[in-house]
């Protein structure tokens, strides 16, 4: 297979995970007779450095060209100062819209070797949490009609949401849903919004394809409490943008190990897929070895699954990410209270060589 893939390394920590990402595709690449072409795009803060703006046509058209997207983070205080409508953030945003990936896929996994990391008790996650969030990604508040008055008091932003949009999302939460435990949760606001009312009655619509699979509704603050009282109950996620910004972070901390956790942005199947890690750009750790390049590596993993239908080198992948925290190895985020230990025997890593490690168990 020959595929071109355009790698958004962004701003802080961005170009040294990705970099690795990249050695792990190639390691992939070489294994199974595959050729991964190589393009770059400049996004972010480091756009704005060059070019003036968070991400130009030109970048974006380069992602366009591709049969999937890295991207590594942006933004960085460095840029926190600038006008909003070109903040690094803007790239995100830029890149989903133009990209049209409509649904971001966040699977909240806690790895059973990082459960002392999770700060809820024992009792609480049991065995462990799988928790996969797919979250509306180019409507509703965040797209919608904003403005400012001319005194600068009164300011407001729009909720809004067509019935396709919603139902593109819902109808994906109950096609993953019936591949897992077959239930599928809706979190809204219905009891105050009208945008909310419409996500039930469409998801009520929809339902009826999928009689095997058990709809239930959440209003977002009670979903937000009970992501904490008792997580074990959630199987799929369908929510809006605003609402799964919201509930993605939340369940990503509860598992205990932010620097892990790997999201995938889809459309219709007709353009590429985005893929990235959840975490931000730490800017005070770039280019010091010190960040944990797995949550990019298991983004790799989810594009090779999702874009390319590789399902076995994407498991591949996820098996040598566990084979190596089975070993010990750890980077420093997620050693947490065991930082000592990990250090006394040796296991303690940077960038680089977690990067290495995951190639090598992949030769093994």
């Amino acid at each position: 297979m020959e595929k071109t893939i355009a790698l958004i390394p962004g701003d802080g920590i961005g170009p040294d995970v990705v970099a690795e990402a990249v050695n792990v595709l190639d390691a992939i690449a070489k294994k199974y007779g595959h050729k991964w072409n190589y393009t770059k795009v400049i996004a972010g803060g480091s756009a704005i450095d060059q070019f003036g703006h968070p991400l130009p046509k030109e970048q974006l058209q380069i992602a366009l060209d591709s049969d999937a997207a890295l991207l590594g983070a942006v933004g960085g205080p460095k840029w926190d100062n600038l006008a909003s409508e070109i903040r690094p953030e803007k790239a995100l945003l830029g890149l989903r819209g133009g990209m049209k990936v409509f649904a971001n896929l966040r699977p909240a996994l806690m790895f059973k070797q990082l459960k002392d990391a999770c700060p809820l008790k024992n009792e609480i996650v049991g065995d462990g949490l799988d928790i996969l969030i797919v979250r509306e990604l180019t409507g509703g508040i965040y797209f919608g009609e904003r403005g400012t008055s001319e005194d600068g008091n009164t300011a407001w932003d729009t909720e809004k949401y067509t019935r396709p949009e919603i139902e593109r999302i819902v109808r994906m939460g109950f096609e993953y849903a019936q591949n897992r435990q077959k239930r599928l949760c809706v979190v809204d606001k219905a009891n105050i919004l009208n945008s909310s009312q419409l996500w039930r009655r469409v998801a009520e619509d929809v339902k009826k394809d999928y009689p095997d699979v058990t709809l239930s509704y959440l209003y977002i603050d009670n979903a937000s409490m009970q992501m904490v009282r008792n997580p074990r109950q959630f199987d799929v996620i369908a929510t809006s943008n605003m609402f799964g910004d919201i509930l993605s972070d939340e369940a990503s901390q509860i598992t205990g190990s932010i620097g892990m956790l790997a999201s995938a942005s889809l459309g219709d199947g007709t353009g590429p897929g985005l893929y990235e890690p959840i975490h931000g750009s730490a800017p005070d750790i770039a280019g010091k070895d010190l960040a944990n390049p797995l949550a990019t590596i298991l983004s790799a993993a989810m594009l090779l699954r999702y874009s390319f239908k590789l399902e076995k080198e994407a498991k591949e992948i996820e098996n040598a990410v566990n084979k190596v925290l089975d070993d010990g190895w750890r980077t420093g985020d997620i050693a947490g209270s065991h930082l000592d230990e990990v250090k006394a025997a040796g296991k303690l890593v940077g960038t680089k060589k977690m990067g290495q490690l995951v190639v090598e168990y992949l030769n093994k």
